[in-house]
């Protein structure tokens, strides 16, 4: 399987409730309704070389903070998928939370992050999430 299906697997195993229709998410009176923006970022790069640990923060700093300054998570992770000839591969992963209030377009700014990870260090694709979350601060 091509690595670019890859981000429409994941999207449907980590996304299936968020896309139901017409059913929206009904937040508790103690919370807000904002956007949650996840980006799931391979560590190992087109030409078998890994995006260490040092290129990651470099990135974090430069490309990923000014854009949200008020804040994000960053989750280790493993990701595989089958390739073309049906072989299973793996590699380490970043998965980028990014969490907006109501009203703030901040979809431009995950687009641009994505593509400069894309090229900075040579990915097929940067699989993007976008669903709705109560959040609320205590």
């Amino acid at each position: 399987m091509p690595r670019k299906l890859i981000p429409l697997l994941v999207a449907v195993a980590v996304g299936v409730g968020a896309c139901s229709g017409t059913d929206r998410q009904v937040c508790p009176d103690s919370s807000e309704e904002w956007v949650r923006y996840q980006m799931f970022l391979g560590r190992g790069t087109t030409s078998g070389e890994v995006v260490d640990d040092s290129a990651w923060d470099a990135f974090l700093r430069d490309s990923v903070t000014p854009r949200f300054p008020d804040g994000l998570t960053v989750v280790d992770g493993y990701g595989q998928w089958r390739d073309a000839g049906g072989e299973i591969r793996g590699e380490r992963s970043t998965v980028l939370v990014i969490l907006v209030p109501p009203g703030e377009d901040a979809a431009g700014r995950v687009d641009e992050i994505s593509h400069e990870y894309e090229e900075r260090f040579m990915q097929e694709s940067v699989l993007r999430v976008v669903d709705q979350a109560c959040v609320s601060f205590s």
